[in-house]
């Protein structure tokens, strides 16, 4: 099968597609024909290997974390999906990446049904919205009414925080880029902001905060009113050990906790957006949508900024 891989680490140019067996799904797994899957961030860390202690470095390698597309065949007892059926999903922290092929094997309870009437390409933006969830309604709590500030406004995690932000009934402020702010009151926002016009510090006091950029951490945190809540979900790429430290610290002391997770959805939160999606609460932003063949101008696509919502790679011919 068709497959994006790499026999280095490095940057876009790297990827290619090459060849790789078709996988046999085992006990529990699905066999997925993948229609499409998204570019997230943590890809260029493993791809430029800045993570090559949990990656390895045995290539080639491969990328995609999310896919959508259809069941072609079960392994033995799985069970919550069907041959046929049109799914999407998040391979998890145990699976490694490699949804960026023709067929990918995902343990079935990591697949949720696409909503109908969502096509299949459109809905490879939306799994990441499972983050979204997460962080909004699990971690921070998020109640009507609150403030929320949503820092990477218009991107695939921000643009969809910022849209259940609002269906969760709080008051969403946006930071993007100039560009982009129009985008982010699309989505939902009641305001956007130029994360280069305006400085942290002149920002006002939120409930919460999402922060989806990882830079000046302790100063975003400094936003909170008491008893606010922020959840960091990206790290500044060049001060990676220092931001961890930073949330792990501050998870624990200080006046307004940070809270940070590692994504590994299931079934039953994906279900929970594929109802977001129904009630007409979530919906895909896909900046565009590139063939396999140009994977590596998707990633840079998504590593140069200003991209409104989800670069989306179709598989399927």
């Amino acid at each position: 099968m068709r497959a994006a891989l790499y026999d280095r680490f490095g940057g876009p140019e790297v990827l290619y597609v090459g060849r790789s067996p078709r996988p046999v799904p085992g006990p529990g797994e699905a066999l997925v024909r993948v229609a499409a899957v998204s570019v997230n961030g943590g890809e260029s860390l493993a791809r430029e290997g800045r993570v090559r202690f949990v990656t390895g470095r045995r290539f080639p390698m491969r990328v995609g974390i999310d896919l959508s597309g259809e069941v072609a065949s079960l392994g033995a007892g799985a069970t919550g999906v069907a041959v046929g059926d049109r799914v999407w999903g998040v391979l998890g922290r145990t699976s490694g990446f490699g949804s960026a092929a023709e067929y990918v094997a995902v343990p079935a309870e990591r697949l949720g049904k696409v909503p109908e009437g969502l096509d299949l390409v459109d809905a490879a933006a939306l799994p990441v919205a499972t983050t979204a969830v997460t962080a909004l309604r699990d971690k921070a709590g998020l109640r009507p009414g609150e403030r929320l500030l949503v820092r990477g406004a218009a991107g695939g995690v921000g643009s969809l925080a910022v849209q259940l932000g609002r269906a969760l009934g709080a008051e969403v402020t946006g930071l993007a880029r100039a560009a982009n702010l129009d985008f982010v009151r699309e989505v939902g926002a009641a305001h956007a902001l130029d994360h280069r016009a305006t400085a942290l510090t002149d920002l006002d006091r939120y409930d919460v905060v999402l922060d989806a950029v990882g830079s000046d951490l302790r100063t975003v945190r400094g936003l909170l009113r008491p008893g606010g809540r922020m959840v960091a979900i990206a790290f500044d790429l060049d001060h990676v050990a220092a931001s961890l430290g930073y949330i792990v610290a501050s998870a624990v002391h200080g006046r307004a906790r940070v809270r940070f997770f590692s994504g590994n959805p299931k079934r039953a939160l994906l279900d929970d957006v594929a109802r977001h999606v129904t009630a007409g609460e979530l919906l895909p932003a896909v900046h565009t949508v590139l063939p396999l063949a140009e994977i590596g101008r998707a990633h840079r696509l998504l590593e140069d900024g200003g991209v409104r919502g989800k670069v989306v790679v179709r598989i399927a011919d």
